[in-house]
């Protein structure tokens, strides 16, 4: 157990002392200058990733070559650019990219790019903002994780499957339950012309379909899952519905360099809409709710780390990492205690907002 709070070497913006011609014709178009990191990752997988997964259906390219450039491009889509690109949509989802007069430009992202990624058009805005926000984790949520045992990998496997096989169906409906008709139907059109188009590819090259496109989605699903279940594992019985308590926030890890401060997941709950860069400002200005909470903080541990640590039952190492900014508890005994008491399964009843 942390007792005091860590320097905080997480990103926050710094304007730098001038921007070269590239940066400045983007910052003509852009809607915040913070944003600018975007725009290089943009160009990587326009000008890097995107062109290799086109070569792939090229008829020339057989044997040996095309596998190897297969591996690379499985390399770059879940491995360099998958965390950075599906955070950098998720952060334009709730801030849009572009100024009003370039909008065209905000379809960019879910549009052309997200498909490559295994990100259906419309989709994950729906999800994440027709519902996921709306309902804060609770029980409407239909990705919720409250009516699961948390810590149990047999648990886990059954909350991907459920979302796998029957996740954009129960979406749809709880959308048409909330008269939610627009995001509805862009999600509805967004999936439906990518598995066209998947589909549709199959008969070019079905190989290449399934290392370009399949793949990568079922990858992202698994991933997208998994990140819900770590930002939403640690969940207070008395009051679910407030987001200091159920939800989590990762503090000095490489993964908040690369994605943008996602591990800042109370603070994002908190404030949807509260840019990227400023989150560990929030964080560090806001200890004393956070410690009145008794909100999950660790220290140099990401998503994936708490995740496999919660399914080998390794308390002990999560405790070692846990900052208590509260002074709420005593010895590491008492926090693994506490932790386990917030991955119990919620009895599957009505829960109220807090």
């Amino acid at each position: 157990m942390i007792k005091s709070l860590p320097v905080i070497t997480d990103p926050v913006f710094v304007r730098p002392a001038q921007n070269n011609a590239l940066e400045r014709w983007f910052l003509h178009r852009i809607r915040d200058e913070r944003d600018l990191p975007f725009l290089y990752l943009i160009l990587k997988v326009l000008f890097g990733m995107i062109p290799l997964a086109i070569l792939l259906y090229m008829p020339f390219i057989t044997g040996w070559a095309w596998a190897a450039m297969a591996v690379v491009y499985l390399y770059l889509n879940n491995v360099a650019y998958k965390g950075p690109f599906g955070l950098m949509m998720h952060c334009s989802t709730h801030r849009p990219l572009f100024k009003a007069e370039y909008g065209w430009m905000n379809r960019i992202i879910p549009w052309f790019m997200a498909p490559f990624f295994g990100q259906s058009p419309e989709t994950y805005r729906a999800h994440h903002i027709g519902m996921h926000h709306a309902e804060g984790n609770l029980e409407e949520d239909r990705s919720s994780t409250m009516h699961y045992q948390r810590d149990k990998a047999s648990e886990f496997i059954r909350y991907y499957l459920t979302f796998l096989f029957t996740g954009i169906p129960t979406l749809m409906m709880y959308l048409a339950s909330k008269d939610r008709n627009k995001l509805m139907m862009g999600a509805i059109l967004g999936e439906a012309l990518f598995v066209l188009f998947c589909v549709a590819m199959c008969f070019v090259d079905w190989k290449a379909t399934l290392v370009v496109f399949m793949l990568p989605l079922l990858i992202f699903r698994l991933i997208a899952m998994v990140g819900n279940w770590v930002q939403h594992t640690f969940i207070d019985p008395s009051e679910p519905g407030n987001d200091y308590r159920n939800s989590i926030t990762c503090i000095n890890v490489k993964f908040n360099k690369r994605c943008w401060n996602d591990g800042y997941h109370i603070s994002h709950h908190i404030h949807p809409t509260l840019h990227w860069t400023k989150h560990p400002v929030f964080f560090q200005e806001n200890l004393a709710e956070f410690g009145r909470n008794k909100a999950v903080i660790f220290n140099e541990l990401d998503y994936g780390a708490v995740f496999f640590l919660l399914l080998r039952d390794r308390y002990d190492v999560l405790a070692k990492h846990f900052v208590d900014v509260g002074n709420n508890f005593s010895t590491d005994e008492e926090v693994i205690a506490f932790l386990r008491t917030r991955t119990a399964r919620f009895p599957r009843v009505q829960v109220a907002h807090a």
